[in-house]
């Protein structure tokens, strides 16, 4: 099975190639956290053609997430709705996991990390750092989450005071390792543009290694259709696009191109893949797009970018 994904999925050119924080990438084109939460399905998802896969969030404490249905799909919009709200088996369980398949998947991984639901923010520097240290070992690179819209409070956390103190503490922690991990932080597309300078100088003043944007948004306005049934939850796929993307390139001139970028949302075709690219993008990831496009979205984005960029 995974010989004959390879060879339907899967494609190697050395114009794809990328180098970004230190680390090097056989394609640009990720898969986005959210998908495989817990680490489950990385003996099977390199053999789709990603450059790199993200797993998590994951927190420290196990926990269910939201109440269910919580996962909706938008198929006249190409879009999803969801307000799973950090499912995950926790921390202790997937470095464990990880663990045993260490050196067992030829593709690099980075670890989502959030907090718990029930951790006040007041307390939230503990649950990053104790998903820091727990995966330390088994994963690339690491991403804070602090943009998700579905655990209460959680975005409060992206203020300029909140944000600094947790990305000091896994800096802190980042420099007593034994090697260089890079970290990142993930944005909501939601923030103002004042929002967004006060990101560009926290990564600066943390010197953290780049910004993941963006998450999903709560903005429902570019929707043709009546979602009001559906409830609360972030929006992902075609409807974000645009918005992402402003978010993207904003922060790419802000920073001067200073920070490497990783684009996400709303990514289903080449001309997405290249549109992120060209506002700043070192690399991208995809999540709702291989929902509605299949599993050969990455080689369809991989090909355009070979005879584009």
């Amino acid at each position: 099975m995974k010989t004959l994904f390879h060879k339907l999925f899967t494609i190697q050119h050395p114009a794809l190639e990328v180098n970004c924080f230190g680390l090097h990438f056989k394609n640009p084109v990720g898969l986005a956290a959210g998908f495989d939460k817990d680490g489950k399905y990385l003996h099977l998802l390199p053999y789709l053609g990603f450059g790199f896969v993200e797993i998590g969030t994951v927190t420290p404490r196990p926990q269910s997430g939201n109440p269910k249905p919580r996962l909706f799909r938008l198929p006249e919009e190409k879009a999803l709705i969801n307000r799973l709200g950090f499912n995950n088996d926790g921390a202790d369980f997937l470095a464990a996991r990880l663990k045993t398949l260490k050196n067992n998947y030829p593709i690099i991984v980075g670890g989502n990390i959030g907090k718990n639901k029930d951790t006040p923010n007041e307390q939230a520097i503990n649950d990053y750092v104790y998903c820091f240290r727990k995966l330390f070992d088994v994963v690339d690179y690491f991403v804070v989450n602090v943009s998700s819209p579905n655990t209460p409070g959680l975005r409060d956390l992206q203020d300029k005071k909140p944000l600094t103190q947790i990305l000091k503490a896994i800096m802190v922690e980042a420099s007593a390792q034994h090697i260089k991990k890079p970290v990142l932080l993930k944005i909501a597309p939601d923030l103002s543009k004042g929002q967004l300078d006060d990101i560009v100088d926290i990564v600066k003043t943390t010197k953290i290694d780049g910004i993941i944007a963006t998450n999903t948004t709560l903005d429902r306005t570019m929707l043709t259709s009546d979602t009001s049934h559906i409830g609360a939850g972030g929006l992902s796929g075609r409807p974000v696009t645009g918005k992402s993307n402003e978010v993207l390139h904003y922060l790419f001139e802000k920073s001067e191109g200073t920070i490497p970028l990783i684009g996400v949302g709303g990514i289903l075709t080449g001309e997405d893949a290249l549109q992120r690219i060209q506002s700043g993008a070192s690399l991208i990831q995809v999540y709702t797009g291989l929902v509605y496009q299949g599993p050969s979205l990455v080689k369809n984005l991989l090909q355009y970018l070979i005879h584009h960029k």
